[in-house]
């Protein structure tokens, strides 16, 4: 009978000493494979690699795409790419839309691990601002996966983790100092069943991959939104949990939608004062034509 051999954990701000803590306390024989979702700026070279493999004794890496996930060792969802697993449990890097305004997304990879073996699968959510990890980590417990959610009062920011604690209702909540204890006994359960997992699932997992997205299997998963990304948005009620995706494949937490809006406000509003600027410009240059020609009739016009 095996056991549940993978644990993924999904932070954002905080993040970082909060994963190096849990390297440090990791066992040197920790019989899971380690796989980190951190919110990571596209625009800078990143270390944690560097920094997790020096805090602890299992050795930390951005994941490849193609590599086979081996226990004893930590990889990291490497920046502008969602961290994905397939069946032959071996690591994707998918080039699909942003989620939660993120690439890497936490939810693409708690998705993947419910279909490919949600349940040997451990999730965890930790620190961090806004929403992401709540859907996925959702959709990993149905599957059959173990979740868990840092106590909320224990992180340094604690709204990630009171939206997977409200929206997933997670199986175990810990605090980070509790947490070593907690996953190696979690990793060392026994699988005893397994679950199928729903349709819109692999749908949403091939629109991270990068596979293009679908106008009538969004009709078949979620209702139609007046919202638009810039085109038609989907409402997708998870139990609780309201989200929104577009055909595209952008998706967005109910709280992050409201952020969405006021990003697509604001690219609305820069847009029309560039046409207005433009406007000005033109017709300053027409003014200026037409005044050096003596046609001032045409100049006073403009």
């Amino acid at each position: 009978m095996s056991h549940r051999d993978i644990l993924a954990i999904g932070t954002s701000a905080g993040g970082f000493g909060a994963l190096r803590y849990l390297a440090r306390e990791f066992p040197p024989n920790f019989p899971a494979s380690v796989l980190v979702v951190i919110h990571l700026s596209s625009h800078f070279q990143s270390s944690l690699d560097t920094i997790l493999s020096q805090s602890g004794p299992l050795p930390a890496s951005f994941a490849t795409d193609g590599a086979r996930i081996e226990p004893g060792r930590i990889y990291i969802g490497p920046p502008d790419s969602h961290l994905l697993v397939t069946d032959q449990d071996r690591l994707q890097l998918g080039r699909g839309p942003r989620e939660n305004n993120c690439r890497p997304a936490i939810d693409p990879l708690f998705r993947s691990l419910a279909q490919c073996c949600g349940a040997r699968s451990v999730g965890a959510v930790l620190t961090g601002t806004l929403g992401d990890g709540a859907s996925g980590l959702q959709t990993l417990k149905q599957c059959g996966g173990i979740t868990v959610v840092q106590e909320p009062s224990d992180a340094d920011f604690p709204a990630m983790p009171v939206a997977a604690l409200i929206k997933s209702k997670p199986t175990h909540i810990a605090s980070l100092a509790g947490m070593p204890a907690l996953f190696q006994n979690l990793v060392n359960q026994p699988v005893t069943s397994s679950v199928n997992v729903p349709p819109e699932v692999r749908y949403e997992v091939n629109v991270a991959r990068g596979e293009p997205g679908s106008m009538s299997e969004m009709d078949r998963i979620g209702e139609r939104s007046l919202f638009a990304c810039p085109g038609v948005m989907w409402e997708i009620k998870d139990g609780d949990l309201i989200r929104y995706r577009c055909h595209v494949g952008h998706a967005y937490a109910a709280e992050l939608m409201s952020l969405a809006l006021d990003e697509n406000l604001t690219r609305a509003l820069a847009s029309g004062l560039r046409a207005l600027d433009e406007r000005i410009a033109l017709a300053r240059r027409l003014y200026k034509q037409a005044h050096e020609a003596g046609r001032h009739l045409v100049a006073e016009s403009w």
